[in-house]
Protein backbone atom coordinates (compact mmCIF):
# COMPACT_ATOMS: atom_id res chain seq x y z
CA UNK A 1 0.00 0.00 0.00
CA UNK A 2 1.61 3.65 -1.53
CA UNK A 3 2.40 5.92 1.47
CA UNK A 4 -0.24 8.81 2.37
CA UNK A 5 0.59 11.84 0.69
CA UNK A 6 1.16 14.24 4.33
CA UNK A 7 -0.42 17.84 4.10
CA UNK A 8 -0.96 21.06 5.78
CA UNK A 9 -3.24 23.83 6.08
CA UNK A 10 -2.78 26.99 6.46
CA UNK A 11 -5.74 29.72 7.69
CA UNK A 12 -9.02 28.02 9.98
CA UNK A 13 -11.44 31.11 8.97
CA UNK A 14 -14.66 30.41 6.87
CA UNK A 15 -13.39 28.74 4.09
CA UNK A 16 -10.27 27.46 6.06
CA UNK A 17 -12.91 24.81 8.53
CA UNK A 18 -14.09 23.69 4.95
CA UNK A 19 -10.80 22.55 3.52
CA UNK A 20 -9.70 20.97 7.19
CA UNK A 21 -12.86 18.72 6.51
CA UNK A 22 -12.31 17.62 3.13
CA UNK A 23 -8.62 16.92 3.68
CA UNK A 24 -9.42 15.19 7.07
CA UNK A 25 -11.43 12.59 5.29
CA UNK A 26 -9.64 12.53 1.46
CA UNK A 27 -8.08 9.49 0.52
CA UNK A 28 -4.33 8.72 0.02
CA UNK A 29 -3.75 12.33 2.27
CA UNK A 30 -2.83 12.35 6.15
CA UNK A 31 -3.96 15.76 7.03
CA UNK A 32 -0.80 16.07 9.79
CA UNK A 33 -1.41 19.66 11.13
CA UNK A 34 -2.91 23.17 10.65
CA UNK A 35 -1.49 26.66 11.03
CA UNK A 36 -3.51 29.77 12.11
CA UNK A 37 -1.40 32.92 14.43
CA UNK A 38 -5.58 33.27 15.76
CA UNK A 39 -5.68 29.43 16.88
CA UNK A 40 -8.73 27.48 15.75
CA UNK A 41 -11.39 29.82 16.28
CA UNK A 42 -14.11 27.10 14.63
CA UNK A 43 -12.43 24.06 16.57
CA UNK A 44 -11.42 21.98 12.97
CA UNK A 45 -8.32 20.99 13.87
CA UNK A 46 -9.92 17.25 14.99
CA UNK A 47 -7.06 16.77 17.58
CA UNK A 48 -4.26 17.74 14.87
CA UNK A 49 -1.39 20.26 16.52
CA UNK A 50 -2.65 23.91 15.58
CA UNK A 51 0.49 25.77 14.74
CA UNK A 52 0.79 29.62 14.53
CA UNK A 53 3.21 29.84 11.96
CA UNK A 54 3.96 28.38 7.98
CA UNK A 55 7.60 27.80 9.16
CA UNK A 56 6.48 25.33 12.08
CA UNK A 57 4.44 23.56 9.62
CA UNK A 58 6.84 23.04 7.03
CA UNK A 59 9.38 21.82 9.64
CA UNK A 60 6.76 18.56 9.98
CA UNK A 61 8.07 17.38 6.49
CA UNK A 62 4.57 17.69 4.33
CA UNK A 63 4.13 17.17 0.75
CA UNK A 64 1.99 20.00 -0.14
CA UNK A 65 -0.37 22.87 1.49
CA UNK A 66 -3.77 24.04 1.19
CA UNK A 67 -3.74 27.92 1.89
CA UNK A 68 -6.88 29.34 2.95
CA UNK A 69 -5.47 32.21 4.34
CA UNK A 70 -6.47 36.15 3.63
CA UNK A 71 -5.59 37.02 0.08
CA UNK A 72 -2.79 40.22 1.84
CA UNK A 73 -0.88 36.91 3.26
CA UNK A 74 -0.83 34.71 -0.41
CA UNK A 75 2.55 36.17 -1.33
CA UNK A 76 4.23 35.76 1.58
CA UNK A 77 3.03 32.28 2.67
CA UNK A 78 3.40 30.63 -1.12
CA UNK A 79 6.76 32.01 -1.76
CA UNK A 80 7.75 30.49 1.85
CA UNK A 81 6.05 26.88 0.45
CA UNK A 82 8.10 26.92 -3.04
CA UNK A 83 11.20 27.90 -0.96
CA UNK A 84 10.87 24.86 1.00
CA UNK A 85 9.88 22.62 -2.04
CA UNK A 86 6.45 22.40 -1.06
CA UNK A 87 3.33 21.76 -3.54
CA UNK A 88 0.68 24.03 -3.02
CA UNK A 89 -3.28 25.22 -3.48
CA UNK A 90 -3.67 28.89 -3.00
CA UNK A 91 -7.46 30.10 -2.17
CA UNK A 92 -8.67 32.27 -5.15
CA UNK A 93 -7.78 35.33 -5.72
CA UNK A 94 -3.53 33.92 -5.80
CA UNK A 95 -2.77 37.32 -4.85
CA UNK A 96 -3.31 40.68 -4.44
CA UNK A 97 -2.31 41.86 -7.75
CA UNK A 98 -0.21 40.94 -10.96
CA UNK A 99 3.37 41.54 -9.89
CA UNK A 100 2.73 39.33 -6.75
CA UNK A 101 0.88 36.75 -8.58
CA UNK A 102 3.16 36.17 -11.05
CA UNK A 103 5.92 35.93 -8.30
CA UNK A 104 4.12 33.06 -6.75
CA UNK A 105 3.76 31.41 -10.46
CA UNK A 106 7.43 31.68 -11.24
CA UNK A 107 8.75 30.42 -7.86
CA UNK A 108 6.73 27.35 -8.33
CA UNK A 109 7.30 26.72 -11.89
CA UNK A 110 11.42 27.33 -11.74
CA UNK A 111 11.49 24.61 -9.12
CA UNK A 112 9.44 22.20 -10.51
CA UNK A 113 6.32 22.29 -8.13
CA UNK A 114 2.90 21.69 -8.55
CA UNK A 115 0.91 24.79 -7.76
CA UNK A 116 -2.97 25.47 -8.39
CA UNK A 117 -5.54 28.03 -7.07
CA UNK A 118 -8.44 27.44 -5.67
CA UNK A 119 -11.06 28.51 -7.90
CA UNK A 120 -13.72 26.23 -6.79
CA UNK A 121 -16.46 26.93 -8.77
CA UNK A 122 -14.61 25.63 -11.94
CA UNK A 123 -16.12 22.38 -10.24
CA UNK A 124 -19.44 22.69 -9.55
CA UNK A 125 -21.39 20.17 -11.31
CA UNK A 126 -23.46 22.03 -13.49
CA UNK A 127 -20.27 24.05 -14.96
CA UNK A 128 -18.66 20.96 -15.34
CA UNK A 129 -21.75 19.76 -17.22
CA UNK A 130 -21.90 22.80 -19.51
CA UNK A 131 -18.48 22.74 -20.59
CA UNK A 132 -18.71 19.20 -21.95
CA UNK A 133 -21.80 19.93 -23.72
CA UNK A 134 -19.88 23.28 -25.28
CA UNK A 135 -17.11 20.65 -26.13
CA UNK A 136 -19.36 18.27 -27.80
CA UNK A 137 -20.86 21.16 -30.02
CA UNK A 138 -24.52 20.69 -28.38
CA UNK A 139 -24.66 25.15 -28.76
CA UNK A 140 -22.88 24.87 -32.17
CA UNK A 141 -21.28 28.16 -32.70
CA UNK A 142 -21.22 30.40 -29.06
CA UNK A 143 -22.20 33.68 -29.00
CA UNK A 144 -22.02 34.97 -25.51
CA UNK A 145 -21.42 34.50 -21.86
CA UNK A 146 -23.58 35.91 -19.43
CA UNK A 147 -22.77 36.26 -15.71
CA UNK A 148 -24.72 37.04 -12.61
CA UNK A 149 -23.04 36.82 -9.10
CA UNK A 150 -25.30 39.10 -6.73
CA UNK A 151 -26.29 38.69 -3.08
CA UNK A 152 -25.93 40.58 -0.23
CA UNK A 153 -22.28 41.75 1.97
CA UNK A 154 -20.41 39.08 3.75
CA UNK A 155 -18.96 40.44 6.78
CA UNK A 156 -16.27 38.16 6.38
CA UNK A 157 -14.75 39.71 3.63
CA UNK A 158 -12.45 43.13 4.31
CA UNK A 159 -9.34 43.05 2.18
CA UNK A 160 -10.46 43.09 -1.22
CA UNK A 161 -13.50 44.16 -3.16
CA UNK A 162 -16.08 42.41 -5.24
CA UNK A 163 -14.26 42.32 -8.19
CA UNK A 164 -10.74 40.77 -6.97
CA UNK A 165 -13.50 38.57 -4.25
CA UNK A 166 -16.62 37.66 -6.30
CA UNK A 167 -15.79 38.26 -10.01
CA UNK A 168 -12.91 36.50 -10.20
CA UNK A 169 -14.97 32.98 -10.03
CA UNK A 170 -16.67 34.47 -13.15
CA UNK A 171 -13.36 35.91 -14.98
CA UNK A 172 -11.89 32.20 -14.59
CA UNK A 173 -15.43 30.37 -15.31
CA UNK A 174 -15.63 32.03 -18.42
CA UNK A 175 -12.49 31.48 -19.72
CA UNK A 176 -12.81 27.94 -18.26
CA UNK A 177 -16.20 26.73 -20.35
CA UNK A 178 -14.92 28.64 -23.73
CA UNK A 179 -11.44 27.73 -23.64
CA UNK A 180 -10.46 30.98 -24.77
CA UNK A 181 -8.64 33.61 -22.27
CA UNK A 182 -10.09 37.79 -22.07
CA UNK A 183 -9.28 39.98 -25.07
CA UNK A 184 -10.77 43.32 -23.47
CA UNK A 185 -12.83 44.63 -20.50
CA UNK A 186 -14.76 47.42 -19.75
CA UNK A 187 -16.10 48.04 -16.46
CA UNK A 188 -17.77 49.83 -14.33
CA UNK A 189 -17.49 50.14 -10.25
CA UNK A 190 -20.08 51.56 -7.26
CA UNK A 191 -19.10 52.03 -3.59
CA UNK A 192 -22.79 52.04 -1.99
CA UNK A 193 -21.95 50.72 1.51
CA UNK A 194 -18.91 52.95 2.79
CA UNK A 195 -16.40 50.75 2.42
CA UNK A 196 -12.92 51.39 0.92
CA UNK A 197 -13.76 49.40 -1.53
CA UNK A 198 -16.03 48.60 -4.57
CA UNK A 199 -19.51 46.17 -3.68
CA UNK A 200 -20.86 46.71 -7.25
CA UNK A 201 -19.39 45.88 -11.05
CA UNK A 202 -20.35 45.55 -14.30
CA UNK A 203 -18.31 44.39 -17.00
CA UNK A 204 -18.73 43.46 -20.64
CA UNK A 205 -15.77 41.90 -22.59
CA UNK A 206 -14.53 40.35 -25.46
CA UNK A 207 -12.59 36.60 -25.59
CA UNK A 208 -9.85 35.85 -27.82
CA UNK A 209 -11.89 33.50 -29.78
CA UNK A 210 -14.64 36.49 -30.07
CA UNK A 211 -17.54 35.58 -28.06
CA UNK A 212 -18.55 38.43 -26.19
CA UNK A 213 -19.34 38.51 -22.70
CA UNK A 214 -21.48 39.81 -19.69
CA UNK A 215 -20.57 40.11 -15.43
CA UNK A 216 -23.22 41.77 -13.53
CA UNK A 217 -21.60 40.70 -9.63
CA UNK A 218 -22.42 42.38 -6.43
CA UNK A 219 -22.92 42.55 -2.58
CA UNK A 220 -25.86 45.15 -2.55
CA UNK A 221 -28.74 42.56 -3.56
CA UNK A 222 -30.74 41.02 -0.67
CA UNK A 223 -31.18 37.43 -2.21
CA UNK A 224 -28.41 35.57 -3.43
CA UNK A 225 -27.53 34.49 -7.47
CA UNK A 226 -25.03 32.22 -9.34
CA UNK A 227 -26.40 32.07 -12.67
CA UNK A 228 -23.72 32.07 -16.21
CA UNK A 229 -25.95 31.58 -19.00
CA UNK A 230 -24.44 30.67 -22.34
CA UNK A 231 -25.93 31.34 -25.83
CA UNK A 232 -24.95 29.80 -29.47
CA UNK A 233 -26.85 29.28 -32.43
CA UNK A 234 -28.57 26.26 -31.45
CA UNK A 235 -29.90 27.68 -27.86
CA UNK A 236 -29.23 28.60 -24.35
CA UNK A 237 -27.90 26.52 -21.60
CA UNK A 238 -27.84 28.29 -17.96
CA UNK A 239 -26.09 26.77 -15.29
CA UNK A 240 -27.29 27.70 -11.63
CA UNK A 241 -24.62 27.06 -9.85
CA UNK A 242 -26.48 27.59 -6.08
CA UNK A 243 -28.72 24.33 -7.44
CA UNK A 244 -25.76 23.02 -9.45
CA UNK A 245 -28.64 22.57 -12.09
CA UNK A 246 -28.06 22.88 -15.53
CA UNK A 247 -31.10 24.09 -18.35
CA UNK A 248 -30.98 23.64 -21.82
CA UNK A 249 -33.25 26.35 -23.77
CA UNK A 250 -33.22 25.31 -27.37
CA UNK A 251 -33.96 26.99 -30.29
CA UNK A 252 -36.95 25.89 -32.53
CA UNK A 253 -37.01 26.18 -36.45
CA UNK A 254 -40.37 28.04 -37.17
CA UNK A 255 -41.34 28.47 -40.63
CA UNK A 256 -42.96 31.94 -41.63
CA UNK A 257 -45.01 32.96 -44.21
CA UNK A 258 -45.07 36.80 -43.26
CA UNK A 259 -43.25 37.86 -46.25
CA UNK A 260 -41.57 41.44 -44.42
CA UNK A 261 -40.05 39.20 -41.55
CA UNK A 262 -39.30 35.94 -43.60
CA UNK A 263 -36.35 37.12 -44.26
CA UNK A 264 -35.04 37.52 -40.99
CA UNK A 265 -33.05 34.72 -39.53
CA UNK A 266 -33.99 34.98 -35.51
CA UNK A 267 -34.95 32.33 -33.19
CA UNK A 268 -38.26 31.15 -31.40
CA UNK A 269 -38.61 29.19 -28.08
CA UNK A 270 -38.37 25.59 -28.53
CA UNK A 271 -38.48 22.37 -25.69
CA UNK A 272 -36.79 23.36 -21.93
CA UNK A 273 -34.66 20.44 -20.84
CA UNK A 274 -33.15 20.15 -17.56
CA UNK A 275 -30.20 17.45 -17.17
CA UNK A 276 -30.34 15.32 -14.22
CA UNK A 277 -26.54 15.39 -13.54
CA UNK A 278 -24.66 13.87 -10.15
CA UNK A 279 -23.71 16.28 -8.25
CA UNK A 280 -20.66 15.63 -6.09
CA UNK A 281 -19.06 18.13 -3.97
CA UNK A 282 -17.31 20.66 -5.22
CA UNK A 283 -14.41 20.93 -2.76
CA UNK A 284 -14.09 17.50 -2.51
CA UNK A 285 -13.76 17.44 -6.26
CA UNK A 286 -11.27 20.55 -6.51
CA UNK A 287 -8.92 18.16 -3.37
CA UNK A 288 -9.21 15.27 -5.34
CA UNK A 289 -7.53 16.81 -9.20
CA UNK A 290 -4.99 18.61 -7.32
CA UNK A 291 -3.88 15.81 -5.10
CA UNK A 292 -3.87 13.63 -8.27
CA UNK A 293 -1.58 16.46 -9.56
CA UNK A 294 0.57 16.08 -6.59
CA UNK A 295 1.01 12.60 -7.22
CA UNK A 296 1.44 12.58 -11.36
CA UNK A 297 -1.24 11.10 -12.07
CA UNK A 298 -2.02 11.10 -16.54
CA UNK A 299 -4.72 13.72 -17.03
CA UNK A 300 -4.60 15.05 -13.34
CA UNK A 301 -2.67 18.69 -14.53
CA UNK A 302 -5.74 19.14 -16.98
CA UNK A 303 -8.27 18.82 -13.92
CA UNK A 304 -6.65 21.45 -11.54
CA UNK A 305 -6.78 25.72 -11.90
CA UNK A 306 -3.06 26.30 -12.83
CA UNK A 307 -0.97 28.86 -11.13
CA UNK A 308 -0.69 30.64 -14.89
CA UNK A 309 -4.42 30.66 -15.17
CA UNK A 310 -4.57 32.20 -11.73
CA UNK A 311 -2.43 35.02 -12.65
CA UNK A 312 -4.35 35.77 -15.95
CA UNK A 313 -7.87 35.86 -14.00
CA UNK A 314 -5.85 38.77 -11.29
CA UNK A 315 -5.05 40.34 -14.45
CA UNK A 316 -8.28 40.49 -16.16
CA UNK A 317 -9.50 41.76 -12.73
CA UNK A 318 -7.29 44.43 -11.97
CA UNK A 319 -7.91 45.44 -15.46
CA UNK A 320 -11.94 45.58 -14.65
CA UNK A 321 -10.74 48.25 -11.91
CA UNK A 322 -8.59 50.02 -13.97
CA UNK A 323 -11.16 49.62 -16.59
CA UNK A 324 -13.30 51.46 -14.19
CA UNK A 325 -11.15 54.33 -12.92
CA UNK A 326 -10.34 55.50 -16.50
CA UNK A 327 -13.82 54.95 -18.02
CA UNK A 328 -11.89 52.99 -21.58
CA UNK A 329 -11.69 49.66 -22.46
CA UNK A 330 -8.89 47.55 -21.76
CA UNK A 331 -6.77 45.19 -23.81
CA UNK A 332 -5.35 42.70 -22.19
Amino acid sequence: MAAKLRAGLVGLGMMGRHHARVLGSLDGVDLIAVSDPMGDAHGVAGGRPVLATVAELIKLGIDYAMVAAPTAFHEELALALAEAGVHAMIEKPLAVDTPAAQRITAAFASRGLVGAVGHIERYNPALQQLRKKLDDGDLGEVYQIITRRQGPFPARIADVGVVKDLATHDIDLTAWVARSPFATISARTAHKSGRAHEDMVAAIGELRNGIITNHLVNWLTPFKERLTMVTGERGTLVADTLTADLTYYANASVATEWDSVAAFRGVSEGDVVRYAITKPEPLRSEHEAFRDAVLGLPGATERIVTMEQGLATVAVAEAMLQSATSKETISL
